[in-house]
């Protein structure tokens, strides 16, 4: 099979799960609304913040990390801060040739100054309509509503997103470090959600190991894993090259569980040292559910487009590799089935083969 070109990476139909609203802004973006609402930040002009951005997330450090987002997140406390990033958000991903995405943010964080719960998804909203108007319905954007961990409005958050679910939310999420927060504090959330036959996803099993992983699945229920890179502690190499899963690794594959990669991010935050030793190679050959994501567009200075190039240079995928991955991510999609299938059938599988996949 032929190694694709850059362009025709850029060109495939891509589906993005994981991406942070609040680390996805341009840094021009960045700069007006921060200027508008008195935000001081750590550098005056684009190309200077976009590179402080990337140099601060490149540390190592998940907690490091998540310090860049004090400056996103500061500047998206109004409606129409939240509209502006929503909707250039829907336009850069298009731009990207991403034609279906879950965009997550935690709305409990741009409270600060007096906007409702419902007023900030409903900004939010209003902007992802406008960027898909704009884009001539070439994506379709779904949002995912995220608590934080480290806080206690999980349930209220949930409860957010089974209220908006018919109208633009998808799903649920919980974020933030994971060491010391496992996902069981949250479990009130997540049962009432399965009650109300809803779809959710934890982060889990990126800076914090195994455990984090199996409350996520066995106590909590998660449709999809949330980076889940450090499943690959429960799978043995031996040195002839012999494969051997543990019981959960597993469970894990044998139960199609979606696991959302991103692997920059997953460099910048010290879960894996080079993409050539990251997980995400030996998963896709023993056929995990394996996605490719973003995370932090900003924070890592990346592109779905990046993420897919860079692991076309680094494990020699070809097209065929990449459509897997993408038809991977529409299975796992909190959309309707016969929404996910028509983008398969009418999108996905017609653009791939144009390329020659």
């Amino acid at each position: 099979m032929t190694t694709p070109t850059r362009d025709e990476v850029r060109r495939a139909p891509k589906v993005l799960l994981h991406d942070h609203l609040d680390g996805g802004l341009r840094p021009q973006t960045v700069l007006e609304l921060a200027a508008d609402c008195g935000h001081d930040l750590p550098a005056s002009d684009a190309g200077s913040l976009g590179r402080w951005f990337t140099d601060s997330a490149d540390s190592g450090s998940l907690e490091r990390y998540l310090e860049t987002f004090d400056h996103t997140v500061g500047v998206m406390q109004t409606a129409h801060g939240l509209t502006r990033v929503g909707r250039e958000c829907v336009e850069d991903l298009a731009a990207d040739g991403v034609v279906y995405a879950e965009v997550r943010y935690a709305p409990e964080q741009h409270v600060s100054n007096g906007l409702t719960l419902d007023e900030v998804v409903a900004a939010v909203q209003e902007g992802i309509d406008e960027g898909t108007a704009a884009t001539d319905g070439r994506i379709v954007v779904r949002q995912l509503l995220t608590a934080m961990r480290h806080q206690a409005r999980s349930r209220e958050i949930a409860e957010l997103a089974v209220a908006w679910r018919d109208r633009g939310v998808a799903g649920f999420d919980i974020a933030g470090a994971e060491a010391g927060y496992p996902p069981t504090r949250h479990l009130d959330a997540f049962e009432y959600l399965q009650r109300e036959n809803s779809h959710f996803t934890i982060h889990a099993g990126e800076a914090f190991g195994l455990p984090s992983i199996w409350q996520a699945i066995q106590w909590c229920g998660a449709d999809r894993l949330g980076h889940g890179v450090r499943i690959i502690d429960d799978i043995t190499v031996g040195e002839d090259g012999s494969v051997e899963l543990g019981r959960l690794a597993a469970y894990v594959r044998d139960r199609r569980i979606p696991l959302e990669m991103c692997p920059a991010s997953n460099l910048q935050t010290g879960a894996a040292a080079s993409l050539a030793e990251h997980p995400i190679g030996l998963l896709t050959e023993l056929r995990f559910r394996v996605t490719v994501n973003t995370d932090n567009r900003l924070m890592s200075g990346t592109s779905m487009t990046d993420e897919m190039w860079n692991l076309v240079q680094t494990f020699g995928y070809s097209l065929a590799d990449l459509r897997w991955f993408t038809l991977n991510a529409m299975k796992s999609a909190f959309l309707p089935f016969d929404e996910r299938l028509a983008l398969i059938d009418e999108i996905i599988k017609p653009g791939y083969a144009e390329l020659g996949a």
